[in-house]
């Protein structure tokens, strides 16, 4: 009987399952409810007294000091991946704790800067800090314990990422309607336990296989940099700009995603709209990894990924379907379209970075490497939404359409279909910049030219 358990505890703690997939999805699945910012925006804002506007910057900070963080502790990562795990759970839920703290104060306040900063620091620096390391931790593992479908494993990860919006936004929502008086910082509090819980249960769990060693290769003792200088420095550029734009490309459109709806006519719908566009979030995280995986050079997902950004934002622009799509059954079919690929494209983007990245510089490095990459999205958080933003403010005319309650009343909407369709012709140019980087500057792999010259 004892050795039956032996044997079943040796089982479980050489699982690939248990030592790696799971982990990974308790990690991303927790720190990616960082996504779920709109559900509750307007509520701090309004709670603690300051126009949603001064409060949107915690979510970009959040997004920033998640790419910087991942650049400046790639190393930690590198080095020691229950180190990592564990800052990473310790900064999430303390920075979550905080910022249901400073939502509190600031309630207690109204109008204090020091609420205001407070949630910054909390929600913006320290749970940035906690998302960079949280990202981080599990990819290695996940590729070293999968090493034949890697993008799959991966993929599967960074998908737990993507999907923790769909996930929680109901969750969330339920708890603001049920908690009363000072819901809001009510449910930070309680969710900085639950994600704490859930990341230290991925932090016991997270294991590299039993017996694996760092491979004796050229890449093994030289620096990050040395590393990617192993090739024209041409190409790792290339990398993180079509990196940087496929994110800021997504945010634009993911961040004016409720107001295009409501503008095509769907405002009833907003809810599951967003719930379905974050399943293709995922889906393509999960998707295009895995399809990767059967390729000879991953960057062909790239080209895909762009040229079918590009098809479909063409398609919109030339109908002017934000614009015409109320009332319009094909143009409102031919938006949401847009917004499904746009968001699995900006998920697929994620999912195969890492794994392009290995398959260029080797596994010595990638953790470091794949930080400093992130630098990208951290970039992004900074200039994806505030370029929509302010195209949306300078280009059109708002204007206010009915929308048909349940109850049978109407309401008024303001909306701005001119400005939202103007964001469009900014994200066509960038997509074939990045198309044209991923075929120029990007280089085939080694893998890829082995297979070119094995075919002549």
């Amino acid at each position: 009987m004892g050795k039956g358990n032996e044997t079943n505890a040796k089982g479980w703690r050489s699982n690939k399952w248990f030592r790696a997939a799971i982990p990974a999805l308790l990690l991303h699945c927790s720190i990616g409810t960082v996504y779920c910012w709109s559900i509750f925006s307007q509520e701090i804002a309004d709670y603690i007294g300051f126009s949603k506007g001064a409060t949107e910057w915690a979510f970009s900070f959040a997004i920033f000091f998640l790419g910087m963080s991942a650049a400046f502790l790639g190393n930690v990562v590198e080095k020691d991946i229950h180190k990592s795990s564990l800052i990473a759970a310790i900064c999430f839920a303390a920075g979550m704790a905080g910022t249901g703290f400073f939502i509190y104060y600031g309630g207690a306040h109204q109008g204090s800067m020091l609420a205001l900063i407070g949630i910054y620091v909390c929600y913006g620096f320290i749970m940035g800090v906690g998302l960079g390391t949280g990202y981080l931790s599990p990819v290695k593992t996940l590729m070293l314990w999968f090493e034949d479908r890697k993008g799959l494993a991966t993929g599967l990860a960074v998908a737990g990422f993507g999907a923790a919006k769909a996930i929680a936004s109901p969750i969330m929502q339920a708890m603001l309607d049920n908690l009363g008086e000072g819901g809001i910082y009510k449910m930070f509090l309680i969710l900085a336990v639950v994600y704490f819980v859930m990341m230290f249960v991925g932090h016991l769990l997270l294991k590299k296989p039993d017996g694996w060693h760092e491979p004796q290769s050229k890449e093994k003792g030289q620096s990050m940099m040395a590393v990617i200088k192993s090739k024209p420095i041409a190409n790792y550029v290339g990398i993180w700009l079509m990196f940087y734009i496929n994110i800021t490309c997504g945010l634009a459109l993911i961040s004016q995603e409720k107001m295009i709806v409501k503008c095509i006519g769907l405002a009833g719908a907003v809810g599951v709209i967003s719930t379905v566009s974050a399943v293709f979030n995922a889906g393509g995280r999960l998707g295009f990894s895995a399809w990767a995986d059967t390729m000879k050079d991953r960057n062909t997902i790239y080209k895909l990924i762009f040229v079918l950004s590009i098809v479909f934002t063409g398609i919109v622009m030339l109908t002017g379907g934000i614009k015409n799509g109320n009332g319009n059954m094909l143009l409102t079919v031919l938006v949401l379209c847009l917004i499904f690929v746009v968001n699995a494209g900006y998920g697929g983007g994620f999912s195969n970075v890492p794994t392009l990245l290995s398959d260029h510089y080797g596994m010595s490095n990638i953790s470091a490497i794949h930080g400093l990459t992130l630098s990208a999205w951290g970039f992004a958080g900074l200039t994806g939404n505030q370029m929509a933003s302010w195209i949306v403010n300078n280009f059109g005319t708002p204007m206010e359409i009915e929308h048909a309650l349940s109850d049978g009343t109407v309401e008024m909407l303001t909306v701005n279909p001119t400005g939202y369709q103007t964001v469009l012709y900014a994200t066509i140019v960038l997509y074939v910049v990045a198309l044209v980087i991923s075929l120029v500057l990007v280089r085939p792999t080694d893998k890829a030219l082995a297979a070119k010259k094995a075919k002549r």
